[in-house]
Parts: C-alpha cells; sequence; structure tokens
C-alpha cells in the first residue's frame, strides 16, 4: 500500500470538515471538573482545502519555503467529561505565514505551507514545527487549529499568544517580520474579544534548545482515554483494537485484539510522516482474543513515536484502523 492509500483508508484524508462542528461561531462554557473547559468553538477561517490529494499533511514539520523564526509547538488533548488525555485523535492546525498569507488561498492558490496534522500520543499531546505566523489587517498572531474526535464531532478553535512576546519577536526579526510590531491586541480582535483565558499558548525562548517553544493545552467533548477515528466505529462488528503494551516500549510489545469472526490480519508500521517502515505481523487469525507480539528490533529506528495500522480483511471488507505507539529504544 502507498502513502496515499494508507492516509486515506485510515480516514485521514478527504474529510468534509464544514459538517463536523455545528455551532462554528457560538462560544460553548459547559459545567466541568476543574482546570478542565471545553476549548470554545472559533471560526474555521481560510481553511477548506482537498486533503485527498494532499496527502503528505501527515507532518510535523509544516514549514516547506516559510522564513520566520521556528516554534516548537506541542499540544495537549483532554476530555472535558473527567480531563483525561484522548489519545489517537486527529489534531490539524494552519496559520497564514510571517506576511499574512495563507497557503492555498489567491495568489498562493496551489500551495500548502503551514498545514499540517498528526495523531495524538497515550498524552493526548502532538507536536509541529512551525514558524510563529504573522498579522494582517484586523487580525492579530494566531493559529487555526481542529481537533477531530469521531466522525459525527471535531472541536474548531483559534489561540493566539501573550502579545508582548510576539511583538517583541517582530522587532527582534525585522528582515522577516517587515510590517513590525501587530497594532492590535487579542482584546480588540473579534475572535479573542469575548475571552481568550482557554486559548492563549505559552511562547518562551528555551536557552538549552536556543529556540522557541509554545505549549496548549485544550478540552474538548469526551471522555479522555476514550478518543476513537470513525474507522473504529465501522470495524466494531469485526475487531476490537486495544493500546500496545507496554507503551512506551522497548524493542518489543504487544497489540491486543479481538476478532468476532475470523479474518485476514496485517500490521504495519508507519512514520509520523506517513512513510511506510515495515509489514510487522500478517496472518489469517481465528475468532476470539489474540495477543500479537510485535518486534521491531533490527530495523535501525530510532526512538520516538510512530504509527501502527491494523488491516482486517474480511469477505471483501477492508478496514484500516490507526493507533500512536512510542517506540523507547
Amino acid at each position: 500500500m502507498n502513502r496515499k492509500d494508507f492516509l486515506k483508508n485510515a480516514g485521514l484524508t478527504g474529510l468534509s470538515f464544514g459538517l463536523l462542528n455545528k455551532n462554528v461561531l457560538q462560544k460553548q462554557v459547559v459545567s466541568s471538573p476543574p482546570d478542565c473547559v471545553l476549548i470554545p468553538a472559533e471560526t474555521a477561517g481560510p481553511f477548506p482545502l482537498d486533503l485527498t490529494d494532499n496527502a503528505f499533511f501527515l507532518r510535523q514539520d509544516i514549514r516547506e519555503d516559510r522564513a520566520g523564526t521556528e516554534v516548537k509547538l506541542k499540544m495537549r488533548v483532554l476530555g472535558v467529561d473527567n480531563c483525561e488525555p484522548m489519545p489517537n485523535v486527529r489534531v490539524h492546525i494552519w496559520h497564514c505565514d510571517k506576511d499574512g498569507n495563507y497557503s492555498g488561498y489567491g495568489t498562493e492558490e496551489g500551495t500548502t505551507y503551514l498545514r499540517g496534522y498528526q495523531l495524538a500520543d497515550a498524552n493526548g499531546e502532538v507536536e509541529f514545527t512551525t514558524i510563529l505566523p504573522g498579522w494582517y489587517p484586523g487580525r492579530v498572531c494566531h493559529i487555526h487549529f481542529q481537533v477531530y474526535v469521531s466522525q459525527t464531532y471535531a472541536a474548531t478553535s483559534q489561540f493566539t499568544f501573550e502579545h508582548d512576546a510576539v511583538n517583541a519577536i517582530y522587532n527582534e526579526n525585522p528582515t522577516d517580520y517587515t510590517k513590525g510590531e501587530d497594532p492590535l491586541t487579542p482584546e480588540t480582535d473579534f475572535a479573542f474579544v469575548d475571552g481568550y483565558e482557554h486559548q492563549l499558548a505559552s511562547l518562551v525562548f528555551n536557552e538549552d534548545t536556543q529556540m522557541y517553544e509554545s505549549f496548549l493545552e485544550v478540552s474538548v467533548e469526551g471522555e479522555g482515554t476514550v478518543g476513537v477515528s470513525h474507522y473504529e466505529h465501522q470495524a466494531s462488528k469485526l475487531i476490537q483494537i486495544g493500546q500496545n503494551y507496554p507503551n512506551p516500549f522497548k524493542g518489543t510489545c504487544h497489540i491486543p485484539i479481538e476478532l468476532f469472526t475470523s479474518a485476514a490480519v496485517k500490521i504495519s508500521l508507519w512514520s509520523l510522516n506517513g512513510q511506510l517502515v515495515e509489514t510487522v505481523f500478517e496472518e489469517q487469525l481465528s475468532s476470539g482474543p489474540h495477543r500479537i507480539p510485535i518486534s521491531i528490533l533490527g530495523l535501525g529506528l530510532t526512538p520516538q513515536h510512530y504509527i501502527y495500522q491494523v488491516e482486517v480483511m474480511k469477505d471483501g471488507q477492508v478496514f484500516r484502523i490507526p493507533k500512536m505507539m512510542t517506540y523507547g529504544g
């Protein structure tokens, strides 16, 4: 299977994002446990691009050729019902470049920079390498994001940064950020005028790595530790798939599955950039519970997150379900 088929059949491309968030313009406040508040919904903005033909959006480094101050961005997704992490949910981010341009629009039609998505790990976390966005008339520096939880629900919102920190970077890098300081503040931006307490990401310079790092915690509808894709719902009559254990693991782990009928099962390992690493299991299995041993020793892999895809084939039906695993070396 090629990379595009992997993403398409795993439900990671060609989604109709415009139908997923019913109240995209309405702020939401719900009763929730302490320190866990539903992220306010915001307009998706310059977003709708056809992802079907752009399978490489599964990537951590979304900069492409865009100049600007590098930022390592980490996001953690929690379920608002219990404040627990949401593993395996898809997080998509997109934003303008240093000059306020969005890929795919106007003079930028056909470009794909500063857009990407990742699957959340066991801690509900995703990481991206990007640049600090610029500003444009009417909008402060901001980043759009979407957390795709299921086929019927996706949280769509935006976040910004501490205003003085953003302007300090603009002033320190006038060659890149030629417009200078942002004349607006989050308080005067239409998206944040009614409050942005839960949409303010950190932005600090790490002396050890010599780069800026940013972090935002996001709570979405649902219960943590049970984030699933719509393919898992569709495949539920054939199979149930658990998280690999241990996770993180060193060299070998096990993937628990339960088949409700005999079927052919294949498990493949993929990088976070959507590249096939290795097919690690392929057999016809009987119905019932199975504990499938997976060994990646000898593959020369570096310790990091990977995606394992379980493919189930029965009577012409094929389901491909991705989950995140962490290899510790």
